[in-house]
């Protein structure tokens, strides 16, 4: 297997030719690539995963390869073959999968190799993979960094004082908490921590928590700390918002600058419609206005 890749590779500033995403699921991969395609790049191939991702993929890509998930050596050919340099990886895959994949012999002696399994270990195994056919890896936002939001408030309703202590309590847990490959989200709700995000990712996150808490709920996305963003990186997107709404959902803070938006004015526009403060926050910034609010406090 190829040495393990780094988190911190530069970006690219010119436009590829030809670019190869690598197509998960969700609405992501084909917004990348229809943003790709007004960005310059003439040639796209998506490696796209039966059962798995959108067939909208083939109206904005000149060709899909149709694929099975776990047959790493079919990739790789696939890769190869059409001489792909640039790739992005766009679109999760539901985590659960990995429990029931049929993996070829490649992918069996990748995972033999290493001692946990979970995303960064498992993509960035598949990143060294890829990497001894000829191919680089872009980070996953990689035409899309207009998509990724400032520290700003993006809805009409602003987060009340509630909310907002809410918010940095769980920009707190979720930065320690995904450190430890917990998850990328945490719920809360007056000061108490309803669900961190777990194994069943993002959306049954929320809905659990919308069952303990009831309604009002704060959740909180964030990138865990050394992300590699070459992969998973936190995508927010109408399917987002609907779950939102079922579980009653009060305020929405995403990290600001590593968190990309799908259609962010239909975003916005549902947070309005919801009545859902929607914002974005930088982690450093949260965490001065935490410590002045507790300095203030000690000098009453």
């Amino acid at each position: 297997m190829a040495e393990p890749v780094s988190n911190n590779e530069p970006l690219d500033v010119e436009i590829p030719e030809t670019l190869g995403i690598i197509a998960g699921l969700g609405s992501y991969p084909w917004q990348l690539a229809r943003s790709a395609r007004a960005q310059g790049v003439r040639r796209i191939v998506a490696f796209a995963f039966k059962g798995e991702t959108e067939r909208i993929i083939s109206k904005y890509a000149d060709e899909v390869v149709w694929l099975r998930l776990g047959r790493i050596s079919a990739l790789l050919d696939a890769v190869q073959s059409r001489g792909i340099v640039h790739l992005v990886m766009a679109g999760q895959i539901k985590p659960t999968r990995l429990f029931s994949l049929r993996l070829d012999s490649r992918a069996l002696q990748i995972m033999k190799t290493l001692k946990q399994r979970n995303a960064h270990t498992i993509f960035g195994a598949v990143i060294s993979e890829l990497q001894t056919v000829g191919a680089k890896l872009l980070p996953a936002y990689r035409f899309m960094e207009t998509e990724m939001p400032p520290a700003a408030l993006m809805s009409r309703r602003a987060p009340d004082e509630r909310e907002l202590a809410d918010i940095r309590l769980g920009a707190k847990v979720a930065k320690t908490t995904s450190g430890l490959e917990i998850g990328q989200t945490v719920v809360v709700k007056e000061g108490t921590i309803l669900a961190v995000e777990g194994f069943e990712g993002t959306d049954e996150t929320i809905l659990r928590a919308g069952r303990l808490g009831g309604p009002g709920a704060v959740v909180v996305k964030v990138a865990k700390l050394g992300h590699d963003m070459r992969f998973d990186i936190p995508v927010i997107g109408m399917q987002t918002f609907r779950i939102l709404r079922k579980a009653k959902i009060s305020c929405l803070a995403v990290e600001a600058g590593r968190t990309i938006l799908l259609e962010r004015e239909k975003l916005i526009a549902e947070a309005d419609r919801l009545n859902i403060a929607f914002t974005g926050f930088d982690v450093a910034q949260l965490a001065g206005e935490s410590a002045e609010q507790k300095d203030n406090e000690n000098n009453r």
